[in-house]
């Protein structure tokens, strides 16, 4: 009865529902004094199943409307910023520290400097920090707009970025709650329950330069990480990782957008050091992270994901075509 059931999952269910899973038996099993919360969280991913199970059962028996068809398409890209958000509040269960003081030390010892320290500092320009700025914004528009124009285009090609690049994610989601990385704002002693050890710390809190923070992109990415960052999420760069895997499809399906693409994701990858968002190692292992996990989500994408298992909303005018060679 269950595996008839789930007849009608595709891989993004299947993955989804794993992560759900998974995260909410790691909660059940090993919280701590970290995450007092932890029934509400365990409640939380249980309804979450539950709630995914019927949309992909609804959705396979009646006539989709409008709603219903967008959710089914959709629901994974709805969840990503609470299942980021709870990495924060689990990050504790399996390493009392932050390794924040390891990465440091690293980076002194590569570069002979703190590169995410000292690139805004020997080149505090306004125009340059508000490019760099609003390309790292430009991750939430690459994520959300490859989406629509692919979910328009044709929802085969929707249906494969979205269970791609969703993967990419989980998988990202779960190694910030073994591998917590809370990358350079740790510098500026932002938290307070947090503070590095004497060797690694700056006499003085590090300063962003007064132009800089007169931009507006500066301005609109300290709101967002004043609200919606999560402590502890940084390594890899999922920024890096993620952008990357829009640009594959962008490569692979809009073609047209493909080279002003590039150029954006490079500017990303550098804004995430310049803006003291990540470490350079951030980076780099966001960019393995995508090297291995694209190829790795491809191959699950063709084994659980092809068009005969797709979403029964699909058109003769939005053929799938996400598994095309």
């Amino acid at each position: 009865m269950a595996l008839r059931g789930m007849k009608h999952y595709t891989f993004i269910d299947y993955a989804t529902q794993a992560y759900l899973a998974l995260v909410g038996l790691l909660i059940l099993l090993f919280h701590n004094e970290a995450v007092p919360e932890w029934p509400f969280l365990v409640l939380g991913h249980v309804i979450c199943m539950g709630f995914v199970h019927l949309l992909i059962r609804s959705q396979a028996v009646r006539t989709p409307g409008t709603v219903l068809d967008f959710l089914r398409h959709f629901y994974p890209v709805l969840l990503y910023a609470a299942f980021y958000r709870e990495t924060g509040a689990l990050n504790r269960m399996f390493l009392s520290d932050y390794l924040d003081p390891f990465l440091i030390r690293l980076e002194e010892r590569l570069f002979g400097l703190q590169p995410s320290l000292a690139l805004m500092e020997r080149l505090p320009y306004l125009m340059l920090s508000e490019i760099l700025y609003a390309a790292y914004f430009s991750y939430y528009l690459m994520i959300v707009g490859v989406g629509l124009a692919l979910y328009l285009r044709d929802r085969g090609q929707f249906f494969h970025y979205v269970s791609v690049v969703s993967f990419v994610f989980y998988v990202c989601y779960v190694l910030y709650i073994f591998l917590p990385v809370m990358g350079p704002r740790v510098f500026f002693r932002e938290f307070e329950e947090y503070h590095l050890p004497q060797d690694v710390q700056p006499a003085a809190a590090p300063i962003f330069p007064e132009a800089i923070r007169s931009g507006p992109f500066y301005q609109i990415m300290a709101i967002i990480y004043r609200y919606f960052e999560a402590p502890g999420a940084a390594f890899p760069s999922s920024h890096v990782a993620v952008a990357l895997c829009t640009l594959y499809f962008s490569t692979r399906y809009l073609r047209p957008i493909r080279h002003l693409h590039g150029v954006m994701v490079i500017l990303l990858c550098l804004s995430t050091i310049y803006c003291r968002y990540h470490y350079v190692v951030d980076v780099l292992a966001g960019l393995l992270t995508a090297a291995v996990l694209l190829p790795l989500g491809n191959a699950l994408y063709s084994k659980f994901g092809r068009s005969d298992r797709q979403p029964p909303c699909e058109s003769k005018a939005h053929k799938p075509s996400g598994t095309e060679a």
